[in-house]
């Protein structure tokens, strides 16, 4: 008897016809071994960036216990197969140097074949957040049979028409519950909280979009830092949040900082600089440094170091 562990694709293929309703996908997923060099690449493929450091335990893993679980493709009528979905085993196989992998090869047609290579992706759980809003994007363009320009606009139409800002012209008709459909069929988050909080990242700027992308920062984080206009700041502020781990207040620190000394304003360490620099001075005139030639030897040299500062 098959456990569940045993067919590691039936839920997302499952999910898949369920959202989609493939009719012309067949019920037997049976694995079976074919040769890697048989396996062509899609052009197209959802997933971008691959982490170095997980592509590395994964071939490692490869190496010690093979391909656990198939890879899903679909025949192409000469022998050969297109790769669906599993490009990172594709990958740790060709790294390893394998003759033959495990597959499940369905029959699917070109969009069919793409529908199911971005739920497969959207699935995972270490995809990053800009590659799950452009998948989720991709996906609901296909279901809609329009293009992603078009499906932001309707998303956005969508929700001032459920907050009562506009006059209902979308919600309720065939496209709005198709869009549910896709939400409800990912269980991911619902369309509103992907209107609030994924589509926004699409206006990032570039630089901030790669961190994303490779993981390295996460998207609230990414989201105050995008607000630094000047760009070797944003960089230098990214860098800083990244190597030294920097929370969200510490970021949003760290920026507020900039924008006083921007506008002439002191900061919270300018002020307390200045406290210290006053209560210091205090000190002096109190204590008797004149009398002792020793502390006012090195009185003079702090203060030559003082007005060497400040000519700078």
């Amino acid at each position: 008897m098959n456990r569940k562990k045993d067919q590691p694709y039936q839920r997302r293929i499952r999910t898949f016809d369920t959202v989609f309703s493939s009719s012309n996908a067949p019920s037997d997923d049976a694995t079976h071994c074919v040769s890697l060099t048989s396996i062509k690449k899609r052009q197209e493929q959802p997933r971008r960036y691959f982490a170095p450091e997980k592509m590395e335990q994964l071939i490692l893993s490869v190496k010690e216990h093979g391909i656990l679980e198939p890879l899903l493709v679909r025949p192409l009528g000469d022998g050969t197969y297109e790769l669906v979905a599993g490009e990172r085993r594709y990958r740790a196989s060709l790294a390893v140097g394998l003759a033959e992998v495990p597959v499940i090869v369905r029959e699917l047609t070109d969009e069919e074949a793409l529908q199911v290579a971005l739920v497969e992706n959207l699935l995972r759980e270490d995809l990053n957040p800009v590659e799950e809003t452009e998948g989720i994007l991709q996906l609901l363009a296909l279901k809609l049979s329009m293009p992603v320009s078009e499906v932001v606009p309707l998303l956005y139409r969508m929700q001032n028409e459920a907050k009562g800002k506009v006059t209902r012209n979308v919600t309720g008709n065939e496209k709005s519950e198709q869009v549910q459909w896709v939400f409800d069929g990912l269980g991911l988050m619902s369309w509103e909280s992907f209107i609030r909080n994924r589509l926004p990242l699409r206006n990032l700027p570039e630089d901030v979009l790669e961190v994303l992308r490779q993981g390295k920062l996460d998207y609230t984080k990414a989201h105050v830092i995008a607000r630094v206009e000047h760009q070797a700041q944003r960089q230098s502020l990214m860098e800083a949040a990244i190597v030294e781990g920097l929370s969200l207040s510490q970021i949003k620190k760290r920026i507020s900082e900039w924008k006083s000394a921007r506008e002439g304003k002191p900061t919270d360490e300018s002020v307390k600089l200045q406290r210290r620099v006053d209560k210091m001075m205090q000190q002096v005139k109190k204590q008797a440094v004149w009398d002792d030639p020793h502390k006012q030897q090195r009185l003079e040299q702090i203060l030559s170091d003082l007005e060497a500062l400040l000519s700078s």
